[in-house]
Order: C-alpha cells, then sequence, then structure tokens
C-alpha cells in the first residue's frame, strides 16, 4: 500500500478548526499584553499622583535646609485663634507672582510683597529667604506668639503657606509701611506732627504692656526698633516682627544667652554685654524709640555739630542743662504741647536707664504718660563710646541689623 493511501490530507473542515484556535490563541496572547499595559499605566498614574502630591508638601527637615510642618502650626493655635493656611498658587497670584513692583520691603527673614487677595482684601506676605539670615527657628516663632496675640497696637497675622520650599506668613497689610520711613525721612518726616507722634508713642507703650502683662503669657519681644513698627491707615502703630521674641515662665524674670541677636543703637547694656534680657531690655529699646520719634534722629549714628555722642548722651546733656525742647524737631516746635514733649522726654530717659533695675515698667511708663504727677528724676543714662560696644559678626541688610555679640 502507498504511503499517500495511508496519510489522508486535511479535509477542509479541519483545515478550518486549525486556523480559528491559532487566531483564538493571538487574541488572548493581544489582550493579555493589552491588559498588562493598563495595569502597568494605571499603577505608574497611581505613583505618580502621589509623588507630585507628596512633592508639593513639606520636605522633612535634613542637616542643612529646614521647613516648618503644618502639624507645628496648628499645634502652635488655639481653638480661637485658627489661622488660615494659604496655596501657593492663591499667594502667588495675589503678588502676581511675587513681582517686584509689589515687593514692600526685606529684612533679616526676607522679602516682603503687597498681595490682593480675589476678594479684595490687601495683604502683606513675608516670605522666607533661601538665604536668610534667620531661618526656620524665627518663622516658627514668629508662628508660636503672633497667632495667639489680639491687640490693637500688634500687626495682625492671618494665615500662612507652607507648599514645596516655600514658607511664608500671611500679614494684614499696613498702608503706611513702617515708622522709620517717617520719622527719619527729611521730606515725610514734616507729616507727622507732634499730635501724630504722642498718640504713637502711647500705641507702642500699650502693645509692649499687653505682651509683658496682660497677654496669656509674658513675651520679650528683643527687638522693638522704628523699622519694627507698622503705621496702619490712620497712622496707629503696630508691632511687627516676632521672630527674635521669648516667652517666659509665670515666675520667670529674665534669662541668659550667648548668642545675642538684635539691632544695635536699641540693645538695653545688660544684653550687649552680658546676654542678659528682661521686659526691661524691651523698656530700654522703648525708650530709645521715645527719643528717636521725638527728634527724628537715630540712636546709632547720631551726629551734632556741638558734641560726638549718640541720641541718649545728647538728650541726657540738654535734659541736665534745661534746654530739653531742643531734642524736638524743628518742624514740630510751632505745633506741640510743651508739657507734653518734656513729659515723653524724661520718661524716655528714665526708660534708657543704664541699669535693669532703675528702668521703669510698661504699666509704669503707661501710667506715667496717662497722669500729670511728678516724675522722678533720670540718672545719667546708658550710653557708649563709638568704639565700645563689641561688634562680632555684625551683618546688615537694607538697614535691618541682626548682631552677634560675644558676652563678657
Amino acid at each position: 500500500m502507498a504511503v499517500s493511501d495511508i496519510i489522508s490530507p486535511p479535509t477542509p473542515e479541519s483545515t478550518s478548526k486549525h486556523g480559528s484556535n491559532k487566531n483564538r490563541r493571538k487574541i488572548i496572547v493581544v489582550v493579555s499584553v493589552l491588559s498588562s499595559l493598563v495595569m502597568v499605566i494605571f499603577i505608574l498614574a497611581i505613583l505618580y499622583g502621589w509623588s507630585k502630591k507628596k512633592r508639593s508638601q513639606v520636605k522633612l527637615p535634613d542637616e542643612h535646609v529646614q521647613t516648618v510642618g503644618e502639624k507645628y502650626i496648628m499645634e502652635s493655635q488655639d481653638d480661637d485663634t485658627k489661622l488660615l493656611s494659604f496655596s501657593l498658587a492663591k499667594v502667588s497670584k495675589s503678588t502676581n507672582n511675587f513681582a517686584i513692583d509689589k515687593k514692600l520691603g526685606e529684612g533679616g527673614f526676607g522679602p516682603v510683597y503687597k498681595g490682593v487677595l480675589d476678594d479684595g482684601r490687601q495683604i502683606a506676605v513675608k516670605r522666607l529667604s533661601k538665604t536668610s539670615k534667620q531661618g526656620i527657628g524665627e518663622f516658627k516663632n514668629e508662628v508660636k506668639f503672633i497667632a495667639k496675640l489680639q491687640h490693637r497696637n500688634l500687626v495682625k497675622l492671618l494665615g500662612y503657606c507652607i507648599q514645596r520650599n516655600e514658607n511664608m506668613l500671611i500679614y494684614e497689610y499696613m498702608p503706611n509701611k513702617s515708622l522709620d520711613s517717617f520719622i527719619f525721612d527729611t521730606i515725610k518726616s514734616s507729616l507727622l506732627n507732634w499730635s501724630d507722634r504722642f498718640r504713637i508713642i502711647h500705641g507702642i507703650a500699650r502693645g509692649l504692656l499687653y505682651l509683658h502683662q496682660d497677654s496669656r503669657f509674658k513675651i520679650v519681644h528683643r527687638d522693638l526698633k522704628a523699622s519694627n513698627i507698622l503705621l496702619d491707615v490712620d497712622m496707629n502703630p503696630k508691632i511687627s516682627d516676632f521672630g527674635l521674641a521669648r516667652m517666659f515662665r509665670e515666675h520667670e524674670n529674665e534669662a541668659n544667652t550667648i548668642s545675642i541677636v538684635g539691632t544695635l543703637g536699641y540693645l538695653s547694656p545688660e544684653y550687649a554685654l552680658d546676654g542678659i534680657f528682661s521686659e526691661k531690655s524691651d523698656v530700654f529699646s522703648f525708650g530709645v524709640l521715645v527719643l528717636e520719634i521725638i527728634s527724628g534722629k537715630k540712636n546709632r549714628g547720631f551726629s551734632h555739630e556741638n558734641d560726638s555722642d549718640n541720641l541718649l548722651a545728647h538728650a541726657w546733656r540738654l535734659f541736665k542743662e534745661g534746654m530739653a525742647m531742643e531734642l524736638l524737631g524743628s518742624h514740630m516746635c510751632d505745633s506741640c504741647v510743651i508739657s507734653e514733649v518734656l513729659r515723653s522726654i524724661h520718661i524716655g530717659l528714665l526708660c534708657v536707664q543704664h541699669h535693669a533695675k532703675d528702668r521703669p515698667t510698661m504699666s509704669s511708663v503707661v501710667s506715667m504718660f496717662g497722669k500729670e504727677g511728678g516724675l522722678h528724676q533720670p540718672k545719667q543714662p546708658a550710653f557708649f563710646a563709638k568704639q565700645s560696644v563689641p561688634q562680632h559678626n555684625l551683618v546688615s541688610d537694607n538697614d535691618i541689623t541682626m548682631t552677634t555679640l560675644e558676652p563678657r
């Protein structure tokens, strides 16, 4: 029998069945591959969304670059002082992407920008600079203190923005900027008459009294100066910048530090030389500020044709010689109330006494301004010869001076 007779040729029916099975296997393979691809794409999409969300949040602090977390912000608040969390997109839009023409100024913390929210509210955005001399500690400090403080003479913190690498504080906008832009400017100084200045002095005193005595905490500001006094639309003063502030326990009256930070010209002698600070350190800074507001001259860098002492020494000399009115800026002489000027100079000198125990408390200062009674005579105030204050690691930035001194 021939081989061809044994092996039958495939029938049309078997050929069709074989082709159908082959096509089915192809379809199964294609569907499996497509399903796997869809699954991979789905998983990648989930991972991408998760990583993008994680990147948009605050990075964990590392050894060199620190950021503050929202947990800290929320733990720093009481139920009645909740802060708003602003998105980076919202803040960026309000400041026109941090445009140069929106910049209000710059300090040790970083630049400050003016913003306008969608509802028309004006805000001031304090943005932590990547190269800031201050840093995360000061950022946390400011949130911790000012979020819990409510007083008409303290600047109001509205909220914060913590996103990506940005740490920002959102404040109420002060249209007249800072006090130093008026009292130390030869042109704008004339816009502040004596009644304005007297009211500003009172407002600063009340704000400090609140910090030292009337708030829920005893707080020492440690950097009170003209550039940290903001003025609202009605020229009411508001104390700002709590980055260096320290909270005291209930029965604690003073503290000591080896890192002395602040601004030369406003530092009390016990703080500048020995690292000791207390509410009397703020009283000293307030006294300097009072004499600067009255005279329109800076304590640091002060010069006078008849002497080379600083402003405190000059004021003391005029007071002893019975010529204290000469300290007043000339453009205010015709409109001032002489008794108010003399009393303010007297109180200012009492506040800058060399020894902290000789300075009044802020409650006494507010009482002195509100009464007509006599005042005890001040002693020679604390003032330094030009080269007597140690100036190690001094950094000056746009008239904002951060000083690190080595105490004795």
